[in-house]
């Protein structure tokens, strides 16, 4: 065989089997994607059955959530509970926990991706609307009553972090909603138009507002919205003089504790003028008329956001309750189930569901 033909043998053979075998690196990078789009931070229980579904919201835009049940249901009609948060992450994390543990305690949950992020749909992605968020919790009751399963007389919501504050505001404009329980809640309209502990100067929002506008233009000019830089630095760049909650939300979003390729803390950023819509419309400013259906809020002792808590209690009218979690720091509450108060709120949800 001359050399000519065995160069083209050998060709034809690398041909074949580039043909027959694809990329092995580029397909473990593909199915690895896939795993992690896939995962969920927590192990579903044995007692429960979780199921994904979709509604629509009054604007249009097709939410996609988990439906988890009880196994032994039987027959009689559930009280049944919406939850979602934290503020920038998906249903896979913090609030499909809740749902599960709840689950488990006999209600029917849906553990929902808010508008423009996770799985739901609405474009842009990653930003977030007090309005449309609010409404979304709203959407999640009209898809739980609708439910052959489900006594519509008896729903809740759970609200984490800064959904806690979304869930308050759903609670106060829709009568359906028969008790609320928040935990770690933080009101995302008071820190975007004040600053932590309300330390942002008049001149420091004037100055933030000049710059959001201006940031609309280039928007406009562009022709699509620009994103921010991440919010949040990777574990090897702490220093360990960050504030205690960035190295919380860090070992939360960005390990494997807590990590989702599709929440907007651990794999991305929000949209440039995210913050705009939040800085003049105050989400808890009708938190009173809740009355006379119960609030539960709960808090860590040692978490930077307990002020939140601790004001809209004072702000809400009875029957409410403060439960704070000693010894807990803010995002204990995502995900620590032996932190977490899961008889308490199964104990919250029976009584005031019913």
């Amino acid at each position: 065989m001359n050399k000519v033909k065995t160069i083209s043998m050998i060709a034809g053979v690398v041909l074949l089997m580039t043909q027959a075998f694809p990329n092995t690196a580029e397909a473990k990078k593909k199915e690895k994607m896939k795993q992690q789009e896939e995962h969920y931070t927590f192990e579903l229980s044995d007692k429960v059955t979780r199921e994904k579904v979709t509604f629509k919201n009054r604007y249009g835009i097709t939410l996609t959530g988990d439906l988890y049940l009880p196994k032994n249901r039987g027959e009689e009609k559930l009280a049944a509970i919406a939850v979602s948060g934290p503020y920038g992450a998906v249903k896979e994390q913090s609030s499909g926990l809740y749902a599960n543990e709840l689950a488990q305690r006999g209600f029917a949950v849906v553990a929902f991706d808010p508008s423009f992020t996770g799985e739901s749909g609405g474009e842009p992605r990653n930003v977030a609307s007090p309005d449309i968020n609010t409404e979304d919790f709203s959407a999640a009751i009209d898809f739980l009553g609708i439910q052959t399963f489900v006594d519509r007389e008896k729903v809740g919501i759970m609200g984490i972090c800064g959904f806690g504050g979304m869930g308050l505001n759903a609670t106060a404009a829709d009568k359906r909603v028969k008790a609320i329980a928040v935990a770690s809640m933080y009101d995302m309209s008071r820190v975007t138009a004040k600053g932590y502990f309300d330390s942002m100067t008049a001149e420091q929002r004037d100055g933030m507002l000049k710059q959001l506008g201006e940031q609309r233009w280039k928007d406009a000019e562009a022709g699509a919205p620009a994103y921010g830089t991440a919010g949040l630095p990777e574990p090897e760049q702490l220093t360990g003089e960050e504030p205690e909650f960035v190295q919380g939300y860090v070992n939360y979003y960005k390990t494997e504790r807590g990590f989702h390729p599709r929440s907007i803390n651990s794999n991305g950023s929000w949209t440039a003028t995210n913050a705009l819509s939040f800085m003049n419309m105050p989400l808890l400013t009708y938190i009173n008329e809740i009355t006379p259906r119960p609030i539960l809020i709960i808090a860590g002792e040692n978490a930077h956001s307990r002020y939140f808590s601790e004001d809209a209690y004072k702000a809400a009218n009875e029957p409410k309750e403060l439960m704070i979690i000693p010894g807990a720091v803010h995002t204990d509450l995502y995900d620590k189930v032996d932190v977490i108060p899961f008889d308490k709120l199964e104990k919250f949800f029976k009584e005031n569901l019913k």
